[in-house]
């Protein structure tokens, strides 16, 4: 005889399957949002919606304005008082500044000074600013803020308002090296202030004083003459201060004089230089006598055939 199968009594309806409820719910979905987008039918429901909503957000939202407004208050009080820490700091660094009062007066009085300089020997020179020293410690270059986007040319003569520094060597767009008056490849012709007597001035390197080189021992030059330019190379115009002579060294069994010269401009420290143009350093070329020549001979010609 078969078994009887008896199911157990459905508890639970389930209705329709998952799959046929989302599709259900999603095709209603789509049907009011395209309503919506189209018709504007739910324009009104959602005003309503909001408007009965409205004291439930603000109810949400007091505990977050609350938090937020405590925050406030204590966060205030503290940049308040790292502000009145970094102004209490900010007072302590400036002591120095004005402190230095003096320094920055000298400072000043030295661009004057500068400025003066150029009046006289160059209008058409150029205010540089030196903004490091050179990495090799065998040479003596600087180098400046301006390049030939400015008009600086290679071959410049610098100076400060106490005298000749160096001469522009090489230039860059928008900065020129410039190499010092004691750089062992410099050489400055001079003449002494006193005598009149004419000279070159040589550099010696790194921590030596310049030298008067070839000067016989019985030149007319004594320890405190101050040596200008004596404008014969054409980069310095003549009359500008050089040097001034600490020592002179002279030896009977030498051909030459150690003559040893100290420089007058600020060759190590000057922050402001002034870079002259070649124009400023040699005088105008005077007419040559064959060109004078031939304009004198053509004006009789032409007063002739007249």
């Amino acid at each position: 005889m078969r078994p009887i199968t008896v199911d157990p009594p459905a508890f639970f309806n389930r209705g329709p399957s998952p799959l046929a409820r989302l599709a259900f719910f999603g095709i209603l979905s789509l049907a009011l949002l395209f309503a919506d987008t189209r018709y504007r039918y739910l324009e009104n429901v959602r005003q309503t919606v909001a408007i009965a909503l409205y004291p439930l957000q603000r109810a949400l939202e007091m505990p977050g304005a609350a938090f937020a407004y405590v925050s406030g208050y204590f966060g205030a009080n503290r940049r308040m008082a790292d502000e009145n820490a970094t102004l209490r700091q900010e007072l302590v660094a400036r002591a120095p500044a004005t402190q230095g009062y003096v320094r920055e007066q000298g400072e000043n009085a030295r661009l004057r000074a500068l400025l003066d300089v150029r009046t006289q020997y160059a209008p058409t020179a150029i205010a540089v600013q030196v903004l490091y020293a050179g990495r090799d410690p065998f040479t003596q270059k600087v180098f400046v803020d301006k390049g030939t986007s400015a008009g600086v040319q290679a071959g410049a003569g610098v100076i400060d308002e106490n005298g000749v520094v160096g001469q522009v060597t090489r230039v860059f767009p928008y900065m020129s090296e410039v190499t010092l008056l004691t750089d062992r490849d410099q050489a400055v012709p001079v003449q002494v202030e006193r005598s009149g007597a004419r000279s070159v001035l040589f550099g010696n390197g790194t921590g030596r004083s310049p030298e008067l080189r070839f000067t016989s021992p019985s030149a007319d030059l004594r320890v405190g003459d101050r040596l200008v330019t004596s404008g014969l190379d054409g980069t310095y115009p003549p009359g500008l201060a050089v040097a001034q002579i600490v020592d002179v060294v002279r030896d009977s069994g030498q051909m030459f004089a150690r003559i040893f010269c100290k420089p007058l401009a600020g060759i190590d420290h000057s922050e402001f230089l002034l870079v002259l143009s070649q124009s400023a350093a040699l005088p105008a070329r005077p007419e040559e006598p064959g060109d004078v020549d031939a304009l004198k001979k053509g004006g009789r010609a032409r007063g002739r055939r007249g």
